[in-house]
């Protein structure tokens, strides 16, 4: 039988934080969105129409790109401040390629690596 593999995602629109459980240490890996800050300004100099276009392309390409490395684990915990996480589950709840993936979202206040570590660690130590 294969051994459960865990991951922990701490995420926003802009970048997600991923964390694989093992006994230790853990390590983050940063996916980044390729929407920026500058990139909405300056399309929106242009239409905002366009920029609501371009805006759900890149999370959309953003949300797959997290969603190919989640195909590798049996239990994902989905935390963060904003609704992204929200978001990400509901894009692949019923997508069948994730139907024996366990989805955990948990909302949390802003936190630093050492906390995102620290919280990844408390959630998968139990199972």
């Amino acid at each position: 039988m294969k051994e459960a593999k865990y991951i922990g995602i701490c995420m926003d629109h802009q970048n997600a934080h991923l964390m694989e459980f093992r006994a230790s240490p853990i390590t983050t890996r940063t996916i980044e969105s390729k929407f920026t800050y500058q990139e909405k300004e300056q399309i929106l100099e242009r239409s905002e129409n366009l920029m609501h276009n371009k805006e759900q392309h890149e999370q959309a390409d953003y949300y797959r790109e997290i969603g190919e490395i989640i195909r590798d684990y049996g239990e994902v915990v989905l935390f963060g401040p904003t609704d992204a996480k929200v978001e990400l589950y509901n894009t692949l709840k019923d997508n069948h390629v994730f139907s024996n993936i366990k989805f955990t979202v948990v909302p949390t206040d802003k936190m630093t690596e050492n906390q995102e570590h620290a919280f990844v660690k408390d959630y998968f130590a139990s199972r």
